[in-house]
């Protein structure tokens, strides 16, 4: 047992304080030498970027498991690291959740979608659409809706980045930690505006490997603390939270009403569905070079992904153990600091290995969400440029080089609006924050690819009423909800204009997207174009004549 468990929370923050405060050189540094390196293999991979192909999906050079490992850095994002793990950390079971659903959506992904999008479309989710519908009108509902969800999974990676960067450079005033805000997002404009996919993906694929070996040692190192007991583990946990057995029981969070229960049902359903239907990662199948390998790096993904959630186990009940909620709320309300608290106390309060320890999985976590950023942004930046600006604003008369030139400022433009929009979400929980943006996908994207792929009547309008329609009930939906206000932990805390009771919109803005595919097809005067369907059904399913 950690030694740092028997002094009161008041003493224990006073000696997290020191140990930040006597290795921040340490710190500062490591975070310095994560920058420089992916920067450079930025720069490295830049140099490689000659043409459109090579800028939205990386000249389709990568291996089926260099993506997978591509995916799984992508996905795993600071929602996974330090928003699940405080989740769990001070609502045990229920906490656990979010692990469960990420890893599952994956079936859905690799099932109905992977395969048939990789060989239906060239570097977007707009291509799939315009193949059969009408290229304009899809393409910009493909545009808007991968940029807004884009950015609604922004904010929780800056959210993430405040918080952590705060805690570690002992800054507290709201200016300073606006300011980390802007640095991850000017990092994020370099790394896309000169690397592209290339460089993103070799950033996310070295980002991966330094996540899974830093969650491996602090996972190996909680056990050791309890001789790979589980059980005590779990007691210790139990016992620390003030819960009780409650705590390892369904209900904590999402049992208290019937309100809470349909908020386990929303959620449940945003995160099985919402991952089929994320720009960021939908574009990743179109970086390797056949369908077949787009499925075998999915297989991958499902592995890598799969062996780090069953770690958040030990890393959420882990950090109620050995940090107690006190401390863990006390840094930061939504609890987003567990994990790096977790490796100061296994390591040692007080003890350069546990600063050490904290210093790493600091750097880790911040890797993780530049590396992130970087891909959300490269998707919502191609889907502007390719769908937009060269298909519907230049009639598909624009040059490879004036359409990636457009991606970059497409680029530094949501890199600014994130950076805005950031600023207000920094004391959310990142894990509901991305779980806001797999409702969003959800009810959006997801409706309208299935239909575009598998129902033959499907219309332009059937398409343009399921994208509005989902995204616009979403979004507001979210902005009427208790995540943006009404509550002490929302985006705008001291007012409250709420009339939506749950905090993710899917139960209801889901079927809604569905829904109105169905309705705009079934009222729709076009008649859908069956022999364009046939080319495509031919194209998803075998992969002839696909890019």
């Amino acid at each position: 047992m950690s030694p740092a468990t028997t002094l009161p929370a008041g003493t224990r923050l006073t000696t997290l304080a020191a140990d930040v405060s006597d290795h921040r050189t340490l710190i500062i540094s490591l975070f310095v030498v994560i920058v420089l390196i992916t920067l450079g293999i930025t720069i490295w991979a830049g140099r490689q970027t000659r043409n459109a192909v090579d800028f939205y999906a990386g000249g389709r050079q990568f291996s089926a498991f260099q993506n997978g490992l591509a995916v799984s850095g992508d996905y795993m994002s600071a929602a996974s690291f330090l928003g699940i793990a405080g989740a769990i950390a001070l609502a045990g079971y229920d906490g656990f959740l979010y692990s469960i659903g990420f890893l599952v959506a994956w079936l859905v992904a690799l099932l109905l979608v992977a395969e048939p999008l990789r060989n239906s479309g060239r570097f977007t989710m707009g291509d799939v659409l315009a193949y059969r519908m009408r290229q304009r009108p899809v393409r910009t509902a493909a545009g808007v809706s991968t940029i807004v969800v884009s950015i609604f999974y922004l904010l929780a990676q800056m959210a993430g980045a405040g918080v952590l960067v705060s805690l570690l450079l002992g800054i507290t005033s709201d200016g300073g930690k606006i300011g980390i805000v802007a640095l991850v997002g000017v990092l994020m404009i370099v790394y896309v505006t000169i690397g592209g996919m290339k460089g993103t993906t070799w950033v996310q694929m070295v980002k991966a490997i330094l996540l899974i070996g830093g969650t491996i040692l602090i996972t190996l190192l909680v056990l050791v603390k309890f001789n790979f007991n589980i059980s005590d583990l779990l007691g210790q946990a139990a016992d620390k939270s003030g819960k009780g057995s409650a705590f390892l029981e369904p209900g904590l969070k999402y049992g208290l009403n019937s309100t809470s229960k349909l908020d386990f049902i929303s959620l449940g359903i945003a995160l099985v569905l919402g991952t089929a239907g994320l720009p960021h990662i939908l574009i990743r199948f179109y970086t390797v070079p056949t369908a077949k390998a787009a499925r075998k790096s999915v297989n991958w993904a499902i592995g890598i992904i799969g062996l780090f959630y069953l770690m958040t186990i030990v890393l959420g009940f882990g950090a109620a153990a050995l940090v107690g909620p006190d401390e863990i709320k006390a840094s930061n309300p939504a609890g987003n600091t567990a994990a790096p608290l977790l490796a100061l106390h296994v390591g040692g309060t007080g003890s350069t290995w546990g600063a050490i320890l904290l210093a790493v999985i600091s750097a880790v976590a911040f890797a993780t969400i530049l590396a992130v950023v970087a891909g959300l942004t490269l998707a919502s930046s191609s889907s502007f440029a390719h769908d937009i600006y060269a298909n519907v604003i230049k009639r598909g008369q624009a040059t490879e080089k004036q359409e990636v030139g457009a991606a970059r400022w497409a680029t530094v433009l949501i890199g600014i609006v994130s950076i805005a929009l950031g600023t207000l979400s920094r004391d959310l929980n990142v894990a509901g924050l991305v779980a806001l943006a797999f409702a969003v996908a959800a009810s959006a994207n997801l409706p309208t690819i299935l239909y575009s792929l598998f129902w033959k009547r499907f219309t332009t309008q059937g398409a343009l009423w399921s994208i509005y329609g989902g995204l616009v009930s979403a979004v507001v939906l979210v902005l009427f909800s208790p995540v943006v206000s009404g509550k002490e932990t929302s985006m705008f805390p001291g007012t409250d204009f709420h009339w939506f009771p749950l905090e993710n919109p899917g139960i209801i803005s889901i079927p809604v997207g569905f829904l109105l595919g169905w309705v705009g097809t079934l009222l729709s005067k076009d008649e859908p174009d069956t022999a364009k369907y046939a080319e495509l059904e031919v194209r998803s399913l075998t992969g002839t004549g696909a890019h």
